[in-house]
C-alpha cells in the first residue's frame, strides 16, 4: 500500500481558493520566507529539489531557472503552460479551480529567484471556467498587495512582478513552448527553431523561461517543507507528488495527488476500484495519448515515474493515464489517435504535416476493412519517419502510440485484414522480403 505523505499540491482544505483562507494557511508567508535567501539560493533549492517538469518533458527545473541570464536590468519574462490540449491529461485545470494562489505564490517565487518583472499564464481557450477562476484569484491577490506594485510595501522589497492570463485559441501545437510564446506575441502558433532556446531569444527576444501550471505550483510547498524532505517523497529520481489522471475503464476515474514511483497496478485497483464489471485490462496509456502504451503484463510491472518506465519504452508524460479493458478495440483507439494528431498538425514540418495524413488514412482503412498486410509494416514505417524529423516534439508525439500500438498488439491489426487482401512483396532483395521503405516505394 501506498505510505502517508503530504499532499502538496491539492491539500484537503475546504475553499483553498478563496485568498483568505490561503492566508489562514500560511498563504503568501513562504514567498516572504524566501526573500531572506539570495536568487541563487533559491534557484540551487530548487536544484536540490531534483524537481521536474510537470509538463511532459520531466527537464529538471532548477537547472531551466539557471539558464537564465542575471541581472534585474535584463527585461527577462516568465511563462507559465497552462494549455492543457493532450488528450488523457486533465489535471492542471484542478490547481486552477481549487488551489489557484499556490500558483500564483510559485510564479512570485521563480520570478524572484531569476529576476522577471513580468509572467504569462497561458490557458487553454476552451477553460472558460477556470480562466475565470483564476482571474478572480489573481484579482484578489493584486488588491491584497502580494501581486503588481503594491509589493514593494507589502513585503518591504524593491521588487515587483505583474501577471497576465492569456487565452488560447484552442490548438494543441501552443502547448508546445515555443509556439506558445507565439501565440502571446499574437501570431500564429508555428514552433520555433532551436537554438536559440527562450532562455537566450523568447518572448519578443527576450530571455523567458516556460513551466508547466504544475511544476511552479510544487516550489512553495518545497520550501514549505524543505527540499530534502521534499526528496523524501516519491521516487529517487523524479521526487515528489504527481496528479495522476486517470480516465477509461476504471470505477473511479479523477484527478489523484500520489507519490512518483507507485505501481501502476496498485494506481488502477487500490486507488481507483478496478476495472468495471471484473474485466482484465488489455492496454493502458501512462501519460497521455502521446505516449507509448502499455501492455496487460507490462502494467504488471509497471512503476510511475520517468526513470522506470523509460526502461520499458515509454513515458511519464501528463501523468494521464488511460485505461483500456479487455473489449477495447485496440485500432480504433489508434486511429482516434492518430485523427487528433493529423488534425493538430501546424503544418510546419514536411514529416509530420504528410506523415500524419498518411498514417490515418492507411487507419481507416483498416477499420473499414480495406486494409492489407502491407499496411501494418507501412504503418510503422511512416511512424518511423517522422520521429525525430520535425522541429517540435508533436511529430514524435504523433508516431510514439501509432507504431506502440500496431508493434504491441499487432495481431489485433491483422484479424482486420481480410484473406483476399493479403499482400505479398513480388520484389526480392538479396534473398530477402521488401523492407518497409521499399514498401512505400511499391505503394
Amino acid at each position: 500500500m501506498i505510505p502517508e505523505f503530504q499532499k502538496l499540491i491539492l491539500p484537503e482544505i475546504p475553499n483553498l481558493s478563496n485568498i483568505d483562507v490561503y492566508m489562514q494557511n500560511s498563504g503568501y508567508e513562504t514567498f516572504r520566507s524566501v526573500l531572506r535567501l539570495t536568487p541563487d539560493e533559491v534557484i540551487n533549492e530548487v536544484k536540490k529539489s531534483k524537481l521536474r517538469g510537470r509538463g511532459g518533458a520531466g527537464f529538471p527545473t532548477g537547472l531551466k531557472w539557471s539558464f537564465m541570464p542575471k541581472g534585474n536590468n535584463i527585461i527577462k519574462y516568465l511563462a507559465v503552460n497552462g494549455d492543457e490540449s493532450e488528450p488523457g491529461s486533465f489535471k492542471d485545470r484542478q490547481i486552477l479551480e481549487f488551489n489557484p494562489h499556490q500558483l500564483i505564490e510559485g510564479i512570485l517565487i521563480a520570478g524572484y529567484a531569476m529576476g522577471i518583472t513580468s509572467a504569462y499564464i497561458y490557458i487553454r481557450g476552451e477553460y472558460h471556467k477556470w480562466i475565470s477562476l483564476l482571474q478572480k484569484a489573481l484579482d484578489d491577490a493584486y488588491q491584497k498587495g502580494f501581486v503588481g506594485n503594491k509589493m514593494k510595501e507589502t513585503f518591504g522589497i524593491d521588487y515587483s512582478l505583474d501577471i497576465y492570463i492569456h487565452k488560447g485559441a484552442g490548438a494543441y501545437i501552443c502547448g508546445e513552448e515555443t509556439a506558445l510564446m507565439e501565440s502571446i506575441e499574437g501570431k500564429r502558433g508555428y514552433p520555433r527553431v532551436k537554438p536559440p532556446f527562450p532562455a537566450q531569444y523568447g518572448l519578443w527576444g527576450k530571455p523567458t523561461t516556460v513551466n508547466n501550471v504544475e511544476t511552479i505550483t510544487n516550489v512553495p510547498a518545497i520550501f514549505k517543507i524543505g527540499a530534502d524532505e521534499y526528496l523524501k517523497i516519491g521516487a529517487p529520481g523524479q521526487p515528489g507528488t504527481l496528479l495522476f489522471g486517470v480516465s477509461g475503464h476504471v470505477n473511479k476515474p479523477g484527478v489523484y495527488e500520489l507519490p512518483t514511483g507507485i505501481p501502476l497496478k496498485e494506481l488502477i485497483y487500490d486507488i481507483c476500484g478496478g476495472i468495471p464489471n471484473g474485466k482484465k485490462i488489455k492496454a493502458v496509456i501512462p501519460g497521455g495519448t502521446s505516449m507509448p502504451p502499455l501492455t496487460a503484463e507490462e502494467v504488471e510491472t509497471a512503476i510511475m515515474d520517468e526513470d522506470s518506465l523509460s526502461k520499458i519504452g515509454t513515458h511519464i508524460g501528463t501523468a494521464g493515464v488511460i485505461v483500456m479493458d479487455e473489449d477495447t478495440d485496440l485500432v480504433k483507439v489508434t486511429q482516434r489517435i492518430a485523427h487528433f494528431y493529423h488534425h493538430e498538425s501546424c503544418g510546419q514540418c514536411t514529416p509530420c504535416r504528410e506523415g500524419t495524413g498518411w498514417m490515418e488514412k492507411i487507419l481507416n482503412r483498416l477499420v473499414e476493412g480495406n486494409g492489407t498486410s502491407k499496411d501494418l509494416d507501412l504503418l510503422v514505417s511512416v511512424a518511423n519517419n517522422i520521429e525525430a524529423r520535425t522541429i517540435c516534439a508533436l511529430g514524435d508525439a504523433a508516431a510514439w502510440p501509432v507504431r506502440g500500438f500496431v508493434t504491441k498488439f499487432r495481431s489485433e491489426f491483422e484479424k482486420r485484414i481480410k484473406p483476399s487482401h493479403t499482400f505479398v512483396p513480388q520484389n526480392i532483395v538479396h534473398g530477402r522480403r521488401n523492407t518497409a521503405d521499399q514498401l512505400i516505394e511499391n505503394y
